[in-house]
């Protein structure tokens, strides 16, 4: 394992960015209790930035919108014509390149003016009208600073036949209740809808070396875990944005770098891990390109022909093998 142990801080709030961001919005400048902070690439984030806009306490609130280098004009009006509706300040953030999800998450950072920062991805969506209110109290119980972490769950969406294996897999490893991610604080930390406070950021910055998709998202809360408490709470948001398994399955292949970042990083919470253990293994194992492609093709299988158990078992074995061509 070659990768860097130590994260890069490089698109923290000190670094300049000068001529590199565009910043649009509705006008609004008062102060806000709570920062929102929403990465977006190539989405506009309509049905969020439309129920966050309907919520009580959102006027109390500000919301920041990254544009990670989508290069959408057309975008670019929609998102500052759904941020006119916003009762707070609410401010679009456009970046001329593409750089990640860990640079965007630090540069909302940078931008954001409260001590507390919700972050929210752009194909989330709230469960129920109190999401804002559950935060504000929660952030209001916390004498120190923390990270909250409202969990997510697939309430709002009808999986379509092509997104089902995604879909199973959410339910199964991700749509956790509080009491079970509080086992693990740190390896549940996912931050498509999670509360925290400035110096928990201040102090752990996402990680610019994962780069892509994939972990740098659990590289951080092991992170975070380390230095402040970690709380989990039943509020969560929907997440709107599943997968057709093709796509699952590319995300999966091209995240082995990743993974071997954070097994670098964290070797204890990775040599917990079920998925860790079985690409160890898979290492020296001859014929693992048979193995992918059969994997690959019980996982793609149609719906109705192959037991879901099965597919589901052959991509995480179909992960595994990805995943030990790097470690």
């Amino acid at each position: 394992m070659s990768q860097d142990a130590h994260p890069s801080s490089s698109a923290g709030a000190s670094a300049d960015f000068a001529g590199q961001e565009t910043l649009s919005g509705n006008g609004i400048s008062h102060a806000a209790g709570l920062s929102i902070c929403i990465p977006a690439w190539r989405d506009t984030a309509s049905p969020l930035l439309t129920s966050l806009a309907s919520l009580p306490d959102h006027k109390d609130c500000e919301i920041l919108v990254y544009d990670d280098g989508s290069a959408d004009a057309n975008m670019t009006r929609t998102i500052n014509t759904l941020l006119a509706d916003f009762k707070g300040p609410a401010k679009l953030i456009t970046a001329e390149k593409n750089h990640g999800r860990s640079h965007a998450r630090n540069r909302l950072m940078a931008h954001a003016t409260s001590d507390w920062l919700l972050m929210l991805d752009a194909d989330m969506l709230p469960d129920d009208e109190k999401f804002l209110t559950r935060y504000i109290e929660a952030m209001a119980g916390q004498s120190d600073p923390a990270l909250i972490a409202g969990g997510f769950s697939l309430q709002q969406v009808t999986p379509t036949k092509a997104q089902s294996l995604h879909a199973a897999q959410s339910n199964r490893s991700e749509c956790l209740g509080a009491a079970q991610r509080q086992e693990a604080p740190g390896r549940y930390v996912f931050t498509s809808n999670i509360l925290v406070h400035r110096k928990v950021l201040d102090a752990v910055y996402f990680d610019d070396g994962y780069k892509g998709w994939g972990w740098e998202d659990v590289d951080w809360g092991l992170r975070v875990a380390d230095q402040f408490p970690i709380l989990h709470i039943d509020n969560t948001a929907t997440h709107l944005g599943l997968d057709d398994t093709g796509t699952l399955l590319k995300k999966y292949g091209t995240s082995g770098a990743n993974f071997a970042r954070l097994a670098a990083q964290h070797p204890a919470a990775a040599g917990d891990m079920p998925l860790f253990k079985v690409a160890r293994k898979l290492r020296r194992l001859p014929g693992r390109g048979l193995l992918e492609t059969v994997c690959k093709t019980i996982a793609i299988a149609p719906i109705g022909l192959t037991p879901m158990r099965l597919r589901l078992f052959a991509l995480k074995l179909y992960r595994s093998v990805i995943y030990s061509r790097s470690l």
